[in-house]
């Protein structure tokens, strides 16, 4: 480890009556690359706030540098050199590059007249100190998630930081990206700043950690030498369980039947191009691709959500025109978007009626109420048939984890009775015991006839979970991959980056 820089000594924490911390130590060296690790409720975010400033701990201390806290206020926090950068990067967007790295030191030096040339300067040797180059006048709002980044990790330079603690940092970045994001924290570490990385991704935590520290319920289970450690290992240390992962196929029956939907030559400019593919029951068809590839906005047009310019789509053999996500629905076609917070949970609303909302009209009697014990019924059937961990339907959906977020939006749409159902990022930001739980649902809803579709740049995700996946590449089907047991991870990103300089046969 080297010298120690900050160290968390037997911290506590509770949330009315729930212990979220329990007697709970970390200590990170100097320079280090540091990954914490642990499922959802595992205590990662309490212990980074706690070591942030923004909570405080019931029981415990933090030594940062041979000085003591009890109750480690934000501003000390960042006093001592501790910058944390959470998943929505806390910038601003419609201000500048520029004004983004400066504006904390400015604003600190409490000046009426804004010195433009000053602000320049400042950001403009924090990006030197990082080795990159951004366009100092460019607004924050239109850049890539990636160069947002570098922008946040440059203001924390300007705050002298000397441990940049980054929450779940590669989750809407391409895999190009994130060998540059691993490349940044490598030349902080040779100017003797600390990573703590924040990562529910196992395979970036073994590229990048030189040890590792596992939450779970609260405690700590131990740190580790990531070099010591296994998949399997890690897994097991995050969850207490072991996980077992069986390729899914499909028999010879499922294989000869016409497919229940068929995409023909679907475009739409500058999104994709001439994509062709069919699904038939009982099959999950995976399509992956870099993020920008046209995987998304392929299920976006045949879900009826933004239209394509030309093409065909045919459901059971029969052409359809796809112009709503009503029409969609009519049509047995259900999408699960890839942000679930945003885009799939009304989060204020309770679970029940985040259950039925897209089958409001069914629950309408002839005098246009409510049938409460019809809704009562569908929510209280989807809560269980799920196993969605609540103790009550009318319980809110913010406040469930992750993955009992993610079920919840699975419920909405199953409610709606799919025969082909889109998952795009299906578990996206969820720990690896929820990933394998929603995956065994996704499976079991195949093998009982449902045609899925799951989108994911996860190559793992779609290699164990999908009996075919399409490659897409630039708005185009770049290939399919027939056999995923055939071909390993490093094939199909590969294929996905095109990499090996040819295009993937489909066969």
């Amino acid at each position: 480890m080297g010298e120690l820089f900050l160290e968390a000594r037997n911290i506590s924490k509770a949330y009315e009556g729930v212990q979220a911390l329990d007697n709970v130590g970390l200590s990170l060296g100097k320079g280090s690359i540091h990954c914490l690790v642990g499922e959802n409720g595992s205590g990662k975010s309490t212990l980074i706030k706690i070591i942030g400033g923004v909570v405080t701990s019931d029981a415990g201390e933090i030594v940062i540098d041979g000085g003591h806290f009890h109750h480690l206020s934000a501003i000390e926090s960042i006093r001592e050199g501790i910058q944390i950068i959470y998943q929505d990067l806390s910038l601003f967007p419609n201000l500048t590059v520029a004004e983004n790295i400066s504006l904390n030191q400015m604003v600190e030096r409490r000046t009426q007249v804004v010195d433009w040339k000053e602000i320049r300067a400042i950001a403009e040797r924090a990006l030197v100190e990082l080795g990159e180059e951004i366009d100092l006048n460019i607004l924050v709002e239109d850049l890539s998630v990636a160069r947002k980044q570098v922008v946040a990790i440059g203001r924390a330079l300007t705050q002298n930081a000397k441990l940049i603690i980054m929450d779940e940092p590669t989750s809407a970045i391409t895999r190009e990206e994130v060998d540059h994001l691993f490349e940044v924290i490598h030349r902080l570490k040779a100017k003797g700043i600390g990573t703590l990385f924040v990562s529910h991704k196992l395979n970036e935590v073994f590229e990048i950690a030189e040890t590792v520290t596992v939450l779970r319920d609260g405690r700590k289970v131990g740190d580790y030498d990531a070099s010591d450690l296994t998949n399997d290992k890690l897994t097991f240390l995050m969850t207490g369980e072991t996980i077992e992962y069986h390729p899914y196929t499909v028999d010879s029956q499922v294989v000869s039947e016409p497919p229940v939907l068929e995409v023909r030559n679907l475009t739409r400019k500058d999104e994709y191009t001439d994509v062709s593919f069919s699904v038939r029951r009982g099959e999950i068809l995976g399509i992956t691709g870099l993020i920008g590839s046209g995987r998304t906005e392929v299920a976006l047009s045949v879900c009826g959500l933004n239209q394509p310019h030309s093409g065909e789509i045919l459901v059971e053999s029969e052409p359809v025109t796809i112009g709503s996500p009503r029409k969609a629905n009519q049509l047995g076609i259900s999408y699960l978007p890839e942000d679930r917070l945003t885009q799939g949970l009304f989060q204020h609303q309770s679970i029940g009626d985040n259950t039925v909302i897209a089958i409001l009209r069914r629950l309408l009697s002839k005098l246009g109420l409510i049938d409460w014990t019809e809704k009562t019924r569908v929510q209280d059937h989807w809560v269980n048939e799920l196993a969605i961990k609540t103790p009550s339907a009318e319980v809110s959906a913010s406040s469930l984890s992750g993955g009992n977020q993610q079920r919840v939006v699975l419920a909405k749409w199953l409610a709606t009775e799919p025969k082909v159902f889109f998952l795009d990022g299906p578990t996206i930001g969820i720990d690896i015991g929820s990933k394998s739980n929603i995956h065994e649902i996704i499976r079991e809803l195949a093998r009982k006839g449902m045609a899925i579709v799951m989108i994911s740049d996860e190559i793992e995700e779609v290699r164990n979970n999908c009996n075919r996946i399409l490659i897409m590449r630039k708005g185009r089907i770049a290939g399919e991959i027939e056999d995923p047991t055939s071909v390993d991870d490093a094939e199909i990103f590969r294929q996905i980056s095109g990499k090996n300089g040819s295009e993937v046969p489909r066969t």
